[in-house]
């Protein structure tokens, strides 16, 4: 009788044991798939944004746009014709893009008169900045986020002057 409670409590030791066993697998298959559901929700609602042109990660720059005339407004176009390596897309193929980039800048900002006759000299810079931001877009993703490109230019090019007197990037590109 002695032995047969012993191994009752064997039995059910190892019946606990296996029920343990199929929770920890069966929590691990509902994490993967919980983790994969959110992941493909967090892509769609960033295509989703890209598409109506909502800015993610803070307001678009166009507030400050917005708040300079054309009468205060100075166009530096950066020298010669940019041809910029672009990241390899799911084709495998390398894509560049080939164009020129125009700054629009403040007259009215106090740091104008700082850069405005050297802004020449500063093309190495700013070339060096629009080929480090395009050349993390493949060919399809800058062809359909032009806007997001422009903000992130920009403001690179506003932490590297320290100043907001370029309020606004314009470019013209041709892909291929």
């Amino acid at each position: 009788m002695k032995g047969e409670n012993e191994m009752k409590r064997n039995l059910l030791s190892i019946i606990i044991l296996a029920l343990l066993v199929v929770n920890i697998v069966l929590s691990a298959i509902m994490m993967v798939s919980v983790s994969s559901a959110s992941k493909k929700t967090a892509s769609l609602v960033a295509d989703i944004a890209t598409i109506v042109g909502i800015e993610i990660n803070g307001l678009p720059q166009s507030d400050i746009t917005q708040s300079v005339s054309m009468a205060d407004t100075a166009v530096h176009n950066v020298d010669g014709e940019l041809t910029i390596p672009l990241k390899k897309g799911e084709d495998g193929a390398d894509h560049y893009a080939v164009g020129s980039v125009s700054l629009s800048m403040d007259t009215k900002n106090k740091d104008y008169k700082n850069y405005a006759e050297t802004m020449s000299e500063m093309d190495g810079i700013i070339k060096d900045i629009v080929f480090a931001v395009m050349g993390n877009y493949t060919v399809d993703e800058a062809r359909s986020s032009s806007d997001s490109i422009k903000s992130e230019i920009l403001a690179r090019l506003q932490e590297r002057f320290g100043s907001t007197f370029i309020y606004d990037v314009s470019y013209n590109f041709l892909y291929n």
